[in-house]
C-alpha cells in the first residue's frame, strides 16, 4: 500500500519519472482502495482538477470523505470547504465547522484560519470574537498570512481583544511582508494616518504601491491620491491619472470620479469632456452622489454631451437623495427656476425610473 502511494506520488509530481497523472491515478487508486488516507486525499484532488481522470465532483467527495473519516487533516479541511460552498454535499455551515475543527485541532493552518473566520462572522457557530482570535492566533503565530491579517483586524477594531493599533500594525506587517495585498493596504493606511506607527507617507506609498502592483483597485486609487497631493512622493498628475485609470477600469467608483475630474480639468491627461462624462456616468450609475452632481453639470452646460436641463435635473435629483451641500443646493434651485413644471415633472419621473431599475435605465 505504501509503495503504491509513493509510486503514485512520484508520477504525480514528476520526480524520478516523467510526470504522468494517469499513472498517478492508477497507483493512488490501488493504495486508496486498501485504505491509505493520503492516497484517498490525493486521488480526490486529481478528480477535483481533472488530472489523469475526467473531472468528477462526486468521486472527489467520495475520496475526500473516506480520507477525512480516517482523520486526515487536509481531507477534513477540504470536506469542510465543500460544505461551505455546497458543492455536491449541499451547503451546511455547521458541518463545515465540524470538519474545520477536526482538522484545526490537528494543527492544520488553513483549517485554524477558517475556523477562526467562522467564529468571526458567526456562520455555523455562534459568533464569538474571542474564539475567532484564538484560532487566528494559532495560525498567525505559525506564519499564516491570512490569519495574521485577520488578527490585525481584530486588534484594530477591538474585537475579542483590547483595541491596540500597535498590535494591529505588528500583524499587518507580518502578513504584508509575505505579499498579502490587504495587509499591505492596511499597513500603508497606518503609516499615512499615523495609527499604530509613526506617520510616514513615504512608507505609506511603499506599501500602497506593492498592493497596487498586484492589481488591487483600492490601493491603486489611494496611490493615485498620494501622487495627486504629493504625499510621500513628488506630486505628479500623470502618475495620479495612471493609477486612477487602473482602479476605474475595475469599476472602483471613487477612482472613476477622480479620473473624470482629471479629464474635465486636463490634469495629467489631455482635457476631454466626453471622457469625463464617461467616467462620471459609470460612477453615477453606482449611486455615487459626487459623480451624479458632476454629470448633472455636464448636462446643464452641454460639455461632452448634448445640453439637457431635464437630464441635468434628473441627476441632481438623484444626488439629492444622499443630501446636497449648500453650494450644490443653490445650483439645484437655480436650475429648477429656469425649467417649466412639465420639465421638472419629466426629470423626476426619469429619476424614479432610474432608481427603480437600480441605475440600469437612466436614459
Amino acid at each position: 500500500m505504501h509503495a503504491q502511494y509513493n509510486l503514485g506520488y512520484m508520477y504525480d509530481i514528476g520526480k524520478g519519472v516523467e510526470q504522468d497523472y494517469k499513472e498517478a491515478v492508477k497507483w493512488y487508486r490501488l493504495a486508496a482502495e486498501k485504505g491509505s488516507e493520503q492516497a484517498q486525499y490525493n486521488l480526490a484532488i486529481l478528480y477535483h482538477y481533472g488530472r489523469g481522470v475526467e473531472q468528477d465532483e462526486q468521486k472527489e467527495e467520495k475520496w475526500q470523505r473516506l480520507s477525512a473519516e480516517q482523520g486526515y487533516a487536509q481531507a477534513q479541511h477540504h470536506l469542510g470547504l465543500m460544505y461551505v460552498t455546497g458543492k455536491v454535499v449541499g451547503q451546511d455551515y455547521k458541518e463545515a465547522v465540524t470538519w474545520f475543527r477536526l482538522s484545526a485541532e490537528q494543527g492544520y493552518l488553513d483549517a485554524q484560519h477558517n475556523l477562526g473566520y467562522m467564529y468571526d462572522i458567526g456562520k455555523g457557530v455562534e459568533q464569538d470574537y474571542k474564539e475567532a482570535v484564538k484560532w487566528y492566533r494559532l495560525a498567525a503565530e505559525q506564519g499564516y498570512a491570512d490569519a495574521q491579517y485577520n488578527l490585525g483586524n481584530m486588534y484594530s477594531h477591538g474585537r475579542g481583544v483590547e483595541q491596540d493599533d500597535h498590535e494591529a500594525v505588528k500583524w499587518y506587517r507580518l502578513a504584508a511582508e509575505q505579499g498579502l495585498a490587504w495587509a499591505q493596504i492596511n499597513l500603508g493606511s497606518a503609516y499615512h494616518r499615523g495609527r499604530g506607527a509613526e506617520q510616514d507617507d513615504q512608507e505609506a506609498v511603499k506599501w500602497y504601491r506593492l498592493a497596487a502592483e498586484q492589481g488591487y483597485a483600492g490601493a491603486q486609487y489611494t496611490l493615485g491620491n498620494m501622487y495627486l497631493n504629493g504625499w510621500g512622493t513628488e506630486q505628479d498628475d500623470q502618475e495620479a491619472a495612471k493609477w486612477y485609470r487602473l482602479a476605474a477600469e475595475q469599476g472602483f467608483a471613487r477612482a472613476q470620479v477622480n479620473l473624470g475630474h482629471m479629464y474635465k480639468h486636463g490634469r495629467g491627461i489631455e482635457k476631454d469632456y466626453k471622457e469625463a462624462v464617461k467616467w462620471y456616468r459609470l460612477a453615477a450609475e453606482q449611486g455615487v452622489s459626487k459623480a451624479q452632481v458632476n454629470l448633472a453639470w455636464m448636462y446643464a452646460s452641454g460639455r461632452g454631451l448634448p445640453k439637457s436641463n431635464i437630464n441635468g435635473y434628473m441627476w441632481l435629483f438623484l444626488a439629492k437623495q444622499e443630501g446636497l451641500n449648500k453650494e450644490t443646493k443653490a445650483e439645484f434651485d437655480k436650475l429648477s427656476k429656469i425649467m417649466s413644471s412639465d420639465e421638472i415633472s419629466k426629470a423626476e419621473q426619469k429619476a424614479q425610473i432610474c432608481l427603480n431599475s437600480n441605475y440600469k435605465d437612466c436614459g
